[in-house]
């Protein structure tokens, strides 16, 4: 039988638990109002079946079925039995004493003790109807039943098992935000199954005492077995289930793909993998706390299970990530149509404790055999369509190796990318960046260039966004930092003083130590700060602002000079480029190299200047290709220019004679000067 077992309330299941525990109550108390005129009732069978009320309470059997864990609550055999052998105020008495005995030994709820207590009440008297139309309880002592009764007493059981399973089962429902009539329906025929064996077993029972009361100790034995029995069920259930959910784990979600793999080897059908994480779950816990995440996390599997077909399976991987098995699918198209639903199912808003949410999800979907013949191989690139999915923003990707980071060549490239670092393949070139004013070379930019012994040169898209993606982006960036900082202490000596810049990627301002590495370095090379620059993104800043700025005050700190790189593309906020601690602004070159042809990027190019004047910013402008540019650029009044126009990319050695033939003025200019 269903129990009241609810997290919180909001109004609704508020105001019904509030109804139903009113009527309840004053039905009890005018029951027990006719203890006065009732015949003496035989205090033994009653104390005795009260007994085994109690411990049916308090030990219920936990049934595990398919993806739930069901409680079954042999306490409805005893009290249907105390209705049926000592009448209906003794019924009420005994469970309405037993209700509140949870509320005093485990500190439950008061509302819900009461309520248990009314709801039990209410399905009592209700049975107690019927029973009278057959004149039972004979006596007030045991009943002698016979047979043209029985069908009185099977209609009485289901009435208890009706206003029971309606009052509660509604009650859930308004808790979970739920549709009543599908929560009702929901497992109904486990549960009338359940209650109709327990209720049947009552009139057994009251056969027995009546004919000895020693009988009844007898059926605790069944009842042990059957326990023992559950327990074992249970543990195997629980160590293949999720505890929070009671959705499959990981662990048994692998053993019905690798089935469902097997089987399709055998037919020639397709199945589907999807991985499923949800968006902006994090802010929850942060704001609310992992209590109301958990609640969330219940709701998500609740709407996942009754979304998808019974043959399918929903598990929970761990954290707000699920996983999706569709053993059969007709095509790559019916998986992403059941991706549309599930997307669509989970936008509905969530409301837990009076708190609405809106939480979207990203899936990835990958098709067997199309798109991996093995449980490993779909999972992975599941996962990987769903990292695109959250790229994108679409809600969910197909699985395209076209657009796979972990391509077998990557992986190969991610292996080798860690033994050229730690074997020095890796080498740093270096490109301009002059004053327009004067056209002196104020400082340059270090760029890092990998040429693979077997695979040429890597274009540094490929090899840093893997950097990114695994640990490797620390120890690379360090990497930069330590040769540009020696490269910088090398022209030094020779008498050339050069501001250097080197890019940042967000998992360095994400990095609490990144500073302090960073002073180290500094140290050993003994390099003046101010000639030192870092690149960010905007994106980069905006995806978590609060811990880049702290990252960039404790480098701001250091002396160092920053860079707002790629501005214009990105979605920073005005509000916070005026706190951040940044001494330059870069226009990003799709703005400039059309600014001789595009006046809409010549309108953007020229209200950027005038935004970092009024900032007291310098500007610098990237991907200056032509004479017309540099001109153009010129008149709008910009700093500083960066591009082939006026020097590609060089390798230390060639900068070195490339600046001694081109600086025009006989002093070299430290780029710190313009900060």
């Amino acid at each position: 039988m269903r129990r009241l077992v609810i997290a919180g309330r909001v109004s609704r299941v508020g105001r019904f638990v509030a109804a139903v525990t009113v009527v309840g109550l004053a039905m009890l108390v005018a029951q027990v109002g006719r203890l006065a005129g009732q015949r003496s009732v035989a205090l033994p069978p009653v104390l005795l079946f009260g007994v085994f009320v109690l411990l049916g309470e308090l030990r219920p059997i936990r049934v595990p079925r398919q993806d739930e864990e069901e409680e079954v609550l042999t306490s409805t055999t005893w009290t249907f039995a105390i209705l049926l052998s000592s009448g209906v105020v003794a019924a009420v008495v005994v469970r309405a004493l037993v209700s509140l005995v949870p509320v005093l030994l485990r500190r439950k709820p008061w509302w819900k003790g009461t309520f248990n207590v009314s709801q039990y009440t209410l399905s009592l008297t209700a049975s107690a109807a019927v029973l009278r139309v057959a004149g039972l309880p004979h006596t007030g002592n045991l009943a002698h039943f016979r047979t043209a009764e029985l069908p009185f007493i099977l209609a009485a059981g289901a009435v208890y098992f009706a206003v029971n399973n309606i009052v509660t089962g509604t009650a859930l429902a308004l808790a979970q935000d739920a549709p009543i009539l599908s929560y009702l329906r929901h497992d109904l025929a486990f549960q009338a199954t359940t209650a109709g064996v327990l209720l049947a077993l009552a009139p057994i029972v009251v056969v027995c005492a009546e004919r000895s009361l020693w009988l009844i100790p007898f059926f605790a034995l069944p009842m042990v077995a059957v326990y023992g029995s559950a327990s074992v069920s249970l543990e195997k259930h629980q160590a293949l289930h999720d505890a929070l959910t009671n959705l499959p784990n990981r662990r048994l979600f692998r053993d019905r793909t690798q089935q469902a793999v097997a089987a399709a080897r055998r037919t020639g059908v397709a199945l589907a993998v999807m991985i499923l994480d949800l968006d902006r779950f994090k802010e929850v816990n942060d704001t609310l706390g992992h209590h109301i995440g958990d609640l969330l996390l219940q709701q998500v599997a609740s709407r996942l299970l009754t979304t998808l077909r019974e043959g399918d399976t929903i598990a929970r991987l761990g954290g707000d990530e699920f996983a999706i098995l569709l053993p059969v699918v007709a095509s790559p198209r019916a998986a992403v149509q059941v991706a549309e639903k599930v997307v669509k199912v989970l936008e509905e808003p969530f409301t837990i404790q009076g708190w609405t949410f809106d939480i979207d999800a990203s899936i990835g979907i990958a098709v067997f055999p199309e798109h991996g013949d093995s449980v490993d191989g779909l999972v992975q690139r599941a996962d990987v369509a769903m990292y695109l999915a959250k790229e994108s923003r679409e809600g969910f990707e197909l699985y395209s190796a076209d657009r796979d980071r972990h391509s077998p060549r990557r992986l190969s490239l991610l292996g080798d990318l860690r033994r050229a670092i730690d074997e020095d393949q890796l080498v740093l070139h270096f490109q301009p960046k002059a004053d327009m004013r004067t056209g002196n070379v104020r400082g340059v930019e270090a760029l890092l260039r990998w040429r693979h012994p077997d695979h040429g040169q890597v274009p540094p898209d490929e090899f840093i966004t893997l950097a990114e993606h695994t640990g490797l982006i620390r120890p690379l960036t360090l990497f930069v930092v330590d040769r540009a900082l020696a490269q910088l202490r090398d022209w030094q000596s020779s008498g050339i003083r050069l501001g250097v810049a080197v890019n940042l990627s967000v998992r360095n301002l994400y990095d609490p130590s990144f500073a302090e590495e960073v002073a180290r370095l500094l140290d050993q090379w003994d390099v003046d700060p101010s000639l030192v620059e870092f690149e960010i993104t905007e994106s980069v800043i905006m995806a978590d602002p609060m811990r880049a700025m702290a990252v960039l005050r404790g480098l701001s700190a250091l002396g160092v000079g920053l860079s707002l790189d790629d501005f214009g593309v990105g979605y920073s906020s005005l509000t916070y480029l005026k706190r951040l601690p940044v001494n330059e602004i870069k226009i990003d070159k799709s703005f400039v190299m059309n600014i001789t042809s595009d006046e809409s990027d010549a309108l953007i190019v020229r209200s950027t200047i005038g935004l970092a004047r009024s900032l007291g910013l310098r500007v610098v402008a990237e991907g200056v290709e032509t004479e017309e540019a540099w001109d153009r650029l010129v008149a709008l009044g910009c700093d500083i220019a960066q591009g082939y126009y006026l020097c590609a990319p060089k390798p230390a050695a060639e900068l070195t004679t490339w600046l001694e033939a081109f600086q025009p003025s006989a002093e070299p200019v430290l780029a710190g000067d313009l900060r």
